[in-house]
């Protein structure tokens, strides 16, 4: 038996609509880096990005255990001395919902080309609407822990 290698002419790109409200941020975001990268199908090769598109929606209800929405933040860095920003989760769920879950799933692809790609197969809104449905999304259930 030789190993089955995929070739990107071959891969069929799905889209899929995954619904967040009320569940944890870790666990819903390591099932959609799975999706973005094509574990969950029998054809996955590493080095092609066999993934399907995810759109996440209600990103606002999300939820963090314990006491991250006061404890953990978001740092970032202009480049310039005393550029250090930092904002609690807390706060960041309340102004800019997509980018904790975009953070969360991005720490969980490749750092490289290949990862890169894989993110912008990504689409995150904070409401229930999204602009998606002329590609026709099927409902992703998430396992519920």
């Amino acid at each position: 038996m030789r190993t089955y290698m995929a070739k990107p002419a071959e891969v069929e790109h799905k889209w899929y609509v995954v619904d967040v409200a009320g569940q944890t941020l870790g666990r819903v975001a390591s099932e959609i880096a799975v999706i973005l990268r094509g574990k969950h199908k029998p054809e996955y090769t590493p080095h092609i990005d066999t993934g399907d598109f995810v759109i996440v929606v209600n990103a606002d209800k999300i939820v963090l255990t314990g006491r991250k929405l006061e404890q953990k933040e978001l740092q970032r860095y202009s480049g310039y001395p005393g550029g250090l920003k930092r904002i609690k989760y807390g706060e960041l769920l309340k102004s800019n919902p997509e980018l904790i879950i975009s953070k969360a799933v991005k720490g969980m692809l490749p750092k490289n080309k290949l990862g890169r790609r894989m993110y912008k197969k990504l689409k995150v809104y904070a409401g229930a609407e999204h602009p998606h449905q002329a590609q026709q999304p099927e409902t992703w259930e998430l396992r519920r822990q």
